[in-house]
């Protein structure tokens, strides 16, 4: 009896990088930097998609000198769902989603923002940063900003105005200095 070998040929295909549509949000940057087995690729994601809303981010949760005004712990807010559903029967419910579907996708559509268009206001949540603004009012704005958020970006708000944004995506503070380090750390109470 003879056995034959068979010999497996492998090939090494190199795999393209993946790319992020042009203005990608701040959890599809910050995700992708998770995906990356290197410090040096996680260092060239964050260069290749630097804009001012994830420099903000990332300078509110690793700089001990930004400290959050706002309550720490989870926020009492509500997403898209839970703002349109009702405690309808299963009719009822069918009933209205068919009578108002188009106009709560318009409507919801229309409310939706992004942090890149509101990272101007993040100075309202920090310490120094509008010292002024009645405590009730600044919570007020806080939720107001996360229910118009995507909510994967409102959990980045979340995570970082308690300094915990380690704990979803894999960035550390010195990977953020390597790809930026124009960044002037401390000093900012």
């Amino acid at each position: 009896m003879t056995t034959t070998k068979t010999k497996k040929t492998t090939t090494a295909t190199k795999t393209e990088p993946i790319r992020l549509q042009p203005n990608p949000f701040q959890h599809e940057i910050l995700e992708l930097v998770s995906k990356q087995r290197t410090t040096q690729k996680k260092i060239e994601i964050l260069q290749e998609y630097r804009n001012d809303a994830l420099v903000s981010i990332l300078i509110w949760n690793f700089d001990e000198s930004v400290i959050s005004i706002l309550p720490e712990g989870d926020v009492p807010y509500s997403g898209v769902q839970e703002q349109t559903s009702g405690n309808d029967t299963l009719s009822g419910s069918i009933e209205k989603q068919l009578n108002t579907s188009s106009k709560v996708d318009e409507r919801t559509s229309a409310q939706r923002t992004s942090l890149r268009k509101e990272s101007h206001i993040f100075y309202n949540f920090i310490r120094g940063g509008n010292d002024t603004l009645p405590k009730i009012r600044r919570e007020t704005m806080f939720i107001n900003l996360l229910e118009g958020l995507h909510p994967l970006e409102a959990e980045i708000l979340i995570l970082t105005k308690d300094k915990r944004l380690t704990d979803k995506y894999k960035i550390t503070h010195q990977i953020v200095k390597d790809a930026y380090p124009d960044i002037q750390w401390g000093g900012r109470s």
